[in-house]
């Protein structure tokens, strides 16, 4: 089995997917395909998806039975201790200072002028 999930792309590159894969929803792709099949089709996302972004999982022989591969993503796959695991960035730390001089968290530019009387 292979997915693929595909985002911001060329609605060509989606077209050319569907000539192996079923497109079950919006950029999401699914079927059985050969281990040529599949490098040749990862190979033409690599080169159509331009400034998007795509995922493939698929299967392989390992102890979670599946792999998998990335490109233009913020999450990447990481090994820990044998598992294929996505790695997620941390959301940065808000700083303090930004935040006294705009007029505090979740003030919007009209709230802080209408509660500081500035125009």
């Amino acid at each position: 089995m292979t997915v693929i999930v595909v985002a911001a792309c060329p609605i060509g590159l989606r077209g050319h997917l569907t000539r192996w894969l079923l497109e079950i929803s919006p950029g999401v792709f699914v079927g059985k395909v050969s281990k040529r099949v599949r490098d040749l089709m990862w190979a033409r996302v690599i080169d159509m998806v331009r400034t998007g972004r795509a995922i493939m999982v698929h299967h392989a022989d390992n102890e979670q039975g599946l792999d998998f591969k990335v490109h233009h993503h913020t999450w990447h796959p990481v090994d820990y201790d044998g598992i294929q695991l996505m790695l997620r960035p941390a959301d940065p730390q808000p700083d303090n200072d930004s935040e006294q001089k705009s007029g505090g968290k979740g003030w919007s530019t009209a709230g802080r002028r209408r509660r500081y009387g500035k125009r």
